[in-house]
């Protein structure tokens, strides 16, 4: 039956079908090829796997990401940060990073990431005159860090997935993600300097400074408020989520004043479809993830691996290999759904806490994101900057050298996760 669903969602893929699709056609077609699955069994499996009270967050998050970044802060959020680092080596680019590092604290999504801030700085670095493909490759890498600074919908779906807990993965992305926030910065200024890109040498106006921090400040302080919110037990994540997106929709209306009717309902809207495609993504995956577990393929890869390999790092070793490869060709949340049930047992035999592996494979499937030929981030970003993808590629370098550097950190160093 493994075999089967392999080869079923493998031709679905190379035809091009939407991976949610795709996993349903496999999910199907092993189940009427075999007598032991009853279709409605199958059925009630996906339906169970969405009827979770953690995956409200989700659709409060991805909305409280839309109030936020849709009216005037995304604006203010880059002029402050223009102003402070925009005049030095590689600062346009650096600015790009620290947005999305800050953007991480309200959306949870890369895509939602790299759309919103993409459309704000590409404009703005080519008429420095950026080179347009550094920059779509510095925001393409830049946007996965959204996914590591909480909240994230990816930890999400593998806390509910693990049976995790939420607040432990969102405390425990806090190092990684400035991690590569800091190595990201680090490698803009350096090409920056090497390549003698263009700096804003425009006069600071302080006025216009004070103006845009007072205007970013509700940004900075959401982050931190879901944060001590999760790490002192006020609230559970969903309530956070709640509560995000009410002091969202509270700020818009009080400090902002741009909070319209229209603005609200593509808020909600957009949000609301975001949602659905997450869900069925669960859908998909869960009945996919229970076919592989009745036919006991989790625990035969487990099996194997502890019989034929003695040694732990060996075993960290082979799993990130494997979700970086399968990262390039799946979408993040269809990944995080169907590999956790097979890594988790790899996981608990080499005494590795599932927080860790929840961590690890974040940074793992974050870097599909902006690699071929499935690369989301890569595509936004490389479309919005008007360049061959190709040529974003051959930008990416130093970023990937930070993100492997982080990987290895979060694999075998588990002091570098917060508890």
């Amino acid at each position: 039956m493994s075999a089967l669903i392999l080869f079923v969602f493998l031709g679905a893929a190379v035809l091009a079908m939407p991976i949610a699709h795709a996993l349903l056609v496999a999910a199907m077609a092993a189940a009427a090829s075999s007598d032991r699955v009853p279709l409605d069994l199958l059925v009630q499996q996906m339906v169970a796997q969405v009827q979770s009270f953690p995956l409200i967050a989700i659709p409060f998050f991805m909305l409280t990401g839309s109030l936020m970044m849709g009216g005037r802060l995304g604006a203010a959020l880059v002029g402050v940060l223009s102003t402070l680092i925009g005049r030095f080596h590689g600062g346009p680019a650096q600015v790009g990073v620290l947005s999305s590092t800050l953007f991480g604290g309200v959306s949870g999504s890369a895509v939602a990431d790299a759309s919103a801030i993409g459309s704000l700085l590409i404009p703005w670095h080519k008429k420095l005159g950026y080179p347009p493909a550094f920059s779509a490759a510095t925001l393409a890498a830049a946007a996965t860090i959204d996914i590591l600074i909480p909240p994230s919908i990816p930890m999400i779906l593998f806390a509910l997935t693990a049976n995790a807990s939420i607040a432990a993965l969102f405390v425990a992305g806090i190092l990684p993600g400035l991690l590569m926030c800091g190595g990201f910065m680090f490698m803009c200024w350096w090409v920056g300097r090497r390549r003698n890109f263009p700096r804003d040498t425009t006069p600071i106006d302080w006025s216009v400074f004070r103006t845009h921090l007072l205007y970013a400040l509700p940004a900075l302080l959401l982050p931190v408020l879901i944060v001590v919110f999760l790490r002192f037990g006020i609230a559970t994540p969903t309530e956070v989520a709640v509560l995000s997106t009410l002091y969202a929709a509270a700020v818009s209306v009080v400090v902002y004043r741009d909070l319209s009717l229209k603005r609200l309902n593509d808020a909600v809207v957009h949000a609301g479809l975001a949602t659905g495609v997450v869900l069925l993504v669960i859908m998909a995956s869960s009945a996919i993830g229970w076919l592989l577990t009745y036919d006991q393929m989790p625990a035969g890869v487990a099996n194997w691996v502890t019989q034929n390999v003695d040694q732990d790092w060996i075993v960290i070793l082979i799993m990130n290999l494997l979700m970086l490869l399968l990262g390039m060709f799946i979408d993040l949340p269809a990944a995080v759904l169907l590999l956790t049930p097979v890594f988790l047992p790899l996981a608990q035999g080499i005494g590795m806490d599932p927080v860790q592996l929840g961590i690890m494979m974040v940074v793992n499937l974050a870097v599909g994101l902006y690699t071929p030929p499935v690369g989301t981030t890569l595509f936004i970003t490389s479309a919005l900057a008007k360049v061959k993808v190709g040529q974003t590629v051959r930008e990416l370098g130093p970023f990937y050298l930070v993100a492997f550097f982080v990987l290895a950190l979060v694999s075998y160093v588990p002091a570098s996760i917060l508890r």
